[in-house]
């Protein structure tokens, strides 16, 4: 299940970007492999990031794995019903499930993403 209209991070992050500003969450193929996902830490609105830097984690059953933020920018935006009820990143990771949300220094950086074929590449999937 990789949707075609959004981009990846070799991180199994997801991005959907539109008007300067991207959307950010966990793949599928990520949930999947964390199983039953049990607390989230996400990062502080207004938070400037950097491509690379370690914005929050995600803790389950199993693991606690590290968010980190796929592009530069402000953090604009978190999903606080997520952080209250972090199974929604198991049974909705594309919808409801998102993390937060960063107002883009470069939107243009966005295409130096994986795209769907890419990511289905990385993961076999």
């Amino acid at each position: 299940m990789v949707p075609e209209q959004l981009r990846y991070t070799a991180e199994h992050e997801w991005v959907a970007a539109e008007s300067g500003r991207a959307r950010v969450g966990i793949t599928h193929y990520a949930q999947e492999a964390l199983g039953d996902i049990v607390f989230l830490q996400l990062p502080e609105v207004g938070a400037e990031v950097a491509a690379g830097d370690s914005v929050g984690e995600v803790e389950s059953t199993k693991s606690v794995s590290e968010i980190y933020a796929p592009l530069a920018g402000r953090v604009s935006a978190v999903n606080e019903a997520a952080a209250g009820g972090p199974e929604v990143l198991n049974s909705d990771p594309y919808g409801e499930g998102w993390l937060f949300e960063i107002e883009l220094a470069d939107a243009a950086a966005v295409e130096g993403l994986l795209d769907a074929t890419g990511y289905r590449k990385l993961t076999d999937a």
